[in-house]
């Protein structure tokens, strides 16, 4: 079997020759081209699209003409067609699917349209029989609708590669202000590392675009970096120094701890409690220990000085009770007897100032119920008594008393100089009524 497809020169050759006498090719005029169909059935009749000379020579019959495909020895004629008609069904396959890729719009439009031009090309070429003509307006109709969908598809890429470049975008200016102002550090930080993963799922950016938005995230993300390092550096050396301060504080209030001087103490750690909170924060386990030592030595003083005023007030309560007890006795006494009435308040008198203090808040009505009793005694008739003598030892003790006060308000203050004075003051003027109640008895 010998089938012979001749190569170029032998193609144009033919192409240009006369067809021979008697031969099959149609009339003139006959073949002329026709439009361009789409078509999953092929005109599968290779008779009317060629012919095969007595000598074997195969000729398509195309709109431009005749021209040789081929030289068929393998047998009968009709052999020929079939074996060259099978050929057209196979290359109008390949049309056939690429219509078909097109239409469903499932394969690449640029691919398919370089694979409809490249076979169009082939085509003036083919060693088939078969309706070329359809075939080249088909690929023709392929090409052009393959540009239009390329067309569409590139809108589609760049509407697509635009959206994907603002999402960038808003990411990138996000990521720079967050890196610029924010100092919530953590949840910076995780937004920031939220855009990363956001940033890893957006693709299809050209290349150069996405290198420089990439510059702008990565610059914005060091820039963040670097201000939380910065700050947390800046934060552990406050906290090595409040860590130093606190301590200070803490042997402070330690060496304090067992003071009595309860109004002085009591300011000063008043002070040391102001100081540490301006001190700042160290560490936390570290200021967690150093507050429980400051707040043990603290604790330690003030329960003493506590136990020192209730047993104090204590004290205070008694002698309150017993200057009611004098002043009961003094408030019975008879002012008519005015001599033993007399005698008898000056021992209740020495009594009340042997007793002491007495509550704050007791100690004004319990003096002014004493003075009331001393008034009723000095405004009654003396007998030959001064009673402006009488008025003077009794100014001397009050004044005494009121220095007294004036001392006990030094020392809750906290003010041991004014308390001193005070006292000295007090010591004075009892003195002086002693000396004055003393003429007075003489004058008796």
């Amino acid at each position: 079997m010998t089938i012979t497809e001749p190569a170029g020169p032998q193609d144009s050759q033919h192409s240009t020759s006369s067809p021979k006498p008697g031969s099959m090719r149609p009339k003139p005029g006959s073949m002329g081209p026709k439009p361009a169909k789409v078509s999953t059935v092929p005109d599968s009749d290779p008779h009317r699209f060629g012919r095969v000379d007595p000598d074997g020579t195969v000729w398509l019959i195309t709109s431009s003409g005749e021209r040789n495909i081929g030289s068929w020895q393998a047998g009968d004629t009709e052999a020929a067609y079939h074996h060259f008609g099978r050929r057209f069904d196979d290359l109008h396959t390949e049309v056939l699917l690429l219509e078909q890729r097109l239409a469903s719009g499932a394969g690449d439009a640029r691919k398919i349209r370089a694979a409809a031009s490249a076979l169009a090309e082939s085509l003036p070429t083919a060693h088939v029989l078969g309706d070329i003509d359809s075939l080249a307006a088909r690929l023709q109709t392929v090409v052009e609708h393959a540009d239009s969908a390329s067309a569409a598809e590139k809108a589609k890429r760049d509407e697509a590669r635009a959206e994907r470049t603002a999402r960038k975008e808003a990411l990138a200016a996000e990521a720079e202000e967050l890196s610029a102002n924010s100092v919530q550090w953590k949840s910076t930080g995780d937004r920031l590392r939220a855009i990363l993963e956001e940033w890893k799922t957006i693709t299809g950016l050209d290349r150069k675009t996405d290198d420089a938005l990439w510059k702008r995230y990565s610059a914005a993300r060091e820039t963040f970096n670097r201000r939380r390092g910065s700050h947390f550096s800046e934060l552990d050396r406050e906290r090595v120094g409040a860590k130093q301060a606190k301590e200070a504080l803490c042997v402070r209030a330690e060496e304090m701890c067992d003071s009595t001087d309860w109004s002085a103490t009591s300011a000063i750690f008043r002070d040391l409690l102001t100081e540490w909170k301006a001190a700042g924060r160290a560490a936390k386990d570290v200021d967690d220990a150093l507050w429980h030592r400051f707040k043990s030595a603290q604790d330690k003083f003030f329960s003493a000085r506590n136990a020192a005023h209730n047993e104090r007030d204590a004290e205070f309560r008694a002698n309150a009770e017993a200057k009611m007890a004098l002043l009961a006795e003094a408030e019975k006494l008879d002012a008519s007897d005015m001599e033993a009435a007399r005698t008898a308040l000056r021992v209740i008198a020495d009594k009340w100032d042997a007793i002491g203090k007495v509550p704050r808040e007791r100690g004004a009505d319990l003096e002014r119920r004493l003075r009331a009793v001393e008034k009723k005694i000095r405004d009654t008739p003396t007998g030959g008594i001064d009673p402006e003598a009488q008025a003077r030892a009794d100014q001397f003790r009050a004044r005494a008393e009121q220095f007294e006060r004036q001392a006990e308000k030094a020392v809750a203050a906290g003010r041991t100089k004014d308390a001193e004075q005070a006292r000295a003051n007090a010591e004075q003027w009892r003195q002086w009524a002693a000396a004055a109640a003393d003429a007075l008895s003489k004058k008796r």
